[in-house]
């Protein structure tokens, strides 16, 4: 399931990036296409987490600490980048309040999956 969901978020990233690049760089300022890229950013570098995550699952089905890991990159991927796409586009900036969340998520998710791969190996 990781590997199709980091190929998914992958392809969403490649397609926001390209929307942003194209659609929005005449419509937002620069700090916000600049918060609008780094969502980008980092939802390509998570997907390739989630992708690692897969590859690593059909080493270890069953691993508990994997799960969490993607579990924690897809909500990450969501909280993170879907709110400076959000914060981006609309310019609420309560919207960041939720950014530091998807952050944590993100953390926790690379811990989980550095822990599966000691277990695993």
């Amino acid at each position: 399931m990781f590997l199709s969901l980091g190929a998914v978020m992958a392809l969403l990233g490649v397609a926001l990036g390209a929307f942003g690049a194209h659609a929005l760089r005449a419509k937002l300022d620069e700090k916000s296409l600049a918060n609008y890229q780094t969502g980008v950013q980092y939802q390509m570098y998570h997907a390739l987490g989630l992708l690692v995550t897969g590859l690593v699952s059909i080493k270890a089905p069953g691993t508990t600490l994997l799960a969490w890991a993607g579990w924690l990159f897809v909500v990450g991927i969501v909280l993170f980048s879907g709110s400076l796409y959000v914060l981006s586009i609309t310019g609420r900036r309560k919207w960041g309040m939720v950014t530091p969340f998807g952050g944590l998520a993100f953390i926790v998710a690379w811990a989980m999956l550095a822990a599966a791969g000691w277990k695993v190996a």
